[in-house]
């Protein structure tokens, strides 16, 4: 008979994950709770919660942003095979110099996201400005 401690810490299966059960895995590999990775995407943390609950599912632009943030491929977060929070994807190692700016391209690609999310959220006050006056 399986420990009951031994299931909350061995819940994760590849094999039988669903795009909430690797959503979960991404943020606690990235070491972020709920309530950041909430307010980085522009969301509510019951929303998150209902992603990682298999509830709800994501809009694209909120999967792109995820993918973003969490540093995993868009292909494993919605099917397990690709890069996936380890930055394991079954490839030969990539040397050093080259992870370095693999890096450096994920956190200005999320550097852009939430930009792009800034951007979005200043044109509909903007919007609303305009058509208030």
């Amino acid at each position: 008979m399986t420990d009951v401690s031994e299931n909350d810490t061995n819940w994760y299966r590849e094999d039988a994950a669903t795009l909430g059960d690797r959503l979960v895995i991404a943020r606690e590999t990235a070491g972020l709770s709920q309530v950041d990775l909430a307010a980085q995407l522009g969301v509510k943390v019951t929303t998150l919660d209902a992603w990682e609950n298999d509830h709800r599912e994501p809009r694209a632009n909120r999967l792109q942003m995820l993918t973003g943030l969490l540093g995993v491929s868009l292909g494993w977060l919605l099917t397990g095979v690709g890069e996936g929070p380890d930055g394991d994807d079954d490839v030969t190692p990539i040397p050093t110099d080259i992870a370095a700016l693999l890096a450096d391209l994920r956190t200005l690609r999320t550097t852009i996201v939430q930009s792009s999310i800034r951007l979005g959220q200043l044109e509909k006050r903007l919007r609303k400005a305009i058509k208030d006056s």
